[in-house]
């Protein structure tokens, strides 16, 4: 199958709210597209490490991220063209509801790219009804291109009768197919979500039945025809190419550590940094001839026993920080930096011990969203009194502090704004508990 037309042809797959299937309609999506022999480039809406990790498995390709709010309009109509440049088709998977997010939403996204929006609806439990759902998505935002339907959980053919009736009579979107409710396809989840790409959670086999499925169901011919061409080029924001490598930084990649914007670490590379990975799990020594180390997310929380036994990767991440030299770490990576990790079951698991607190596992989310950042004193992110944006996702907040925030690395450097909320200082020189800075966007 081949795609006329020059120039960039892409869809953003939407939902009315979370849990509507929109990661499972998009990964089936990717995964026919790719089985009819196409090119398929995947991205994410918003500020996720994990579903990108799954388009991969579905398209072969790595995922990027599109944020708004973290990164700027220029950036992500750049990341959007440079990356869709060499493929058949982009399909952007929205985050949440499709216009949940305000700024940084799946609508305010399409608009911005100048996609169409293919909405999942969850028909579970309705019939005709579908069609005011439909409505009122179309005439919320009348920029908002909305040009197709896919029906999720369908039970019966008098009940796709009924939808699909409805939603002819009432609205402009199109229905594109649907998936029925029989349709067994399931991703493991945890407390931050789905199950990573790299383990695995979705069979090879499951993944092709999941293909099969839409390519039955849901018309492509038509959702391929409805996928908007650009063809404006966009502002390409490229970091500048230094040939010389003039830093080694390393970079926490295992099991424990997995949570990593692409685009971060190519623009470190880009700015003359060689990246050289280590596993605080395996290995016992830091790599040699380091210049910084960048701890990023992931779950030391579900590997805190083996972090722990490796005492000796442990005393090198502290005798590094006592050092002063460059350190940063984000969300999991502060965990390790704590004195301990007490996890769900309620064990308590020495860490690295920079920050003289502990990081206690909580069930259930304690915080999420959006973050500005005021260094009020020079930091790795520069002068005193620029901001940085990024996000939290917190499930996991430190306490009991152990001595003086003086005492270490760490002190009060930044002032933390949230969306619709004010939250404590912490130390930006090291880390924040939950903050990810989404390619370091400085004001």
């Amino acid at each position: 199958m081949s795609l006329a037309g020059n120039g960039i042809r892409g869809i953003v797959v939407a939902g009315t709210h979370s849990g509507s299937g929109k990661t499972t309609v998009t990964l089936g999506l990717m995964a026919a597209l790719v089985q009819r022999g196409l090119a398929v480039q995947p991205f994410k809406c918003g500020p996720d490490f994990i579903d990108p990790t799954l388009h991969k498995l579905a398209t072969g390709r790595l995922s990027r991220n599109l944020d708004l709010w973290m990164s700027g309009g220029d950036f992500v109509r750049g990341c959007f063209q440079r990356h869709a440049a060499n493929s058949d088709i982009a399909v952007v998977e929205g985050v949440m509801g499709c216009f949940d997010g305000g700024e940084s939403s799946s609508a305010a996204l399409a608009k911005a790219l100048g996609l169409p929006v293919v909405l999942v609806v969850d028909v579970r439990s309705m019939a005709e009804s579908v069609a005011a759902i439909v409505k009122g998505f179309e005439m919320l935002d009348p920029e908002v291109q909305l040009a197709g339907v896919i029906l999720n959980r369908v039970g019966s053919p008098r009940h796709l009768e009924l939808l699909t009736g409805a939603v002819n009579r009432h609205c402009r979107a199109e229905v594109l197919g649907y998936l029925p409710r029989e349709a067994e396809f399931a991703i493991p989840e945890r407390h931050l979500g789905l199950h990573m790409g790299e383990e695995a959670p979705i069979r090879a086999e499951a993944l092709t039945k999941l293909a099969d499925t839409v390519e039955q169901y849901i018309d492509l011919d038509r959702l391929c025809e409805l996928a908007a061409v650009v063809s404006d080029p966009a502002p390409v924001l490229q970091a500048a190419q230094c040939e010389e490598k003039r830093v080694r930084i390393g970079v926490a990649r295992d099991r424990a550590f997995c949570f990593y914007y692409e685009d971060n670490l190519e623009l470190l590379a880009a700015a003359g940094a060689e990246l050289v990975e280590f596993s605080p799990l395996a290995d016992e020594k830091l790599p040699v001839g380091l210049h910084g180390i960048y701890l990023g997310g992931g779950y030391p929380e579900l590997y805190a026993a083996r972090l722990a036994a490796n005492s000796s990767m442990r005393a090198a991440i502290r005798d590094w920080s006592e050092a002063g030299k460059p350190l940063y770490a984000e969300c999991g990576g502060f965990m390790y930096l704590t004195e301990s990790i007490v996890d769900l079951d309620g064990d308590e698991h020495p860490m690295a011990g920079v920050y003289p607190v502990r990081a206690r596992m909580k069930k259930g989310r304690t915080s999420l969203g959006y973050r500005q950042a005021t260094t009020v004193a020079p930091t790795l992110f520069g002068k005193a009194a620029r901001c940085c944006a990024g996000m939290s996702f917190i499930t996991r907040p430190s306490t009991r502090c152990l001595r003086t925030w003086n005492g270490c690395i760490g002190w009060p450097m930044a002032r933390w704004k949230g969306i619709g909320s004010i939250i404590p200082w912490a130390a930006i020189c090291t880390s924040t508990s939950g903050l990810t800075l989404r390619r370091y966007r400085i004001f």
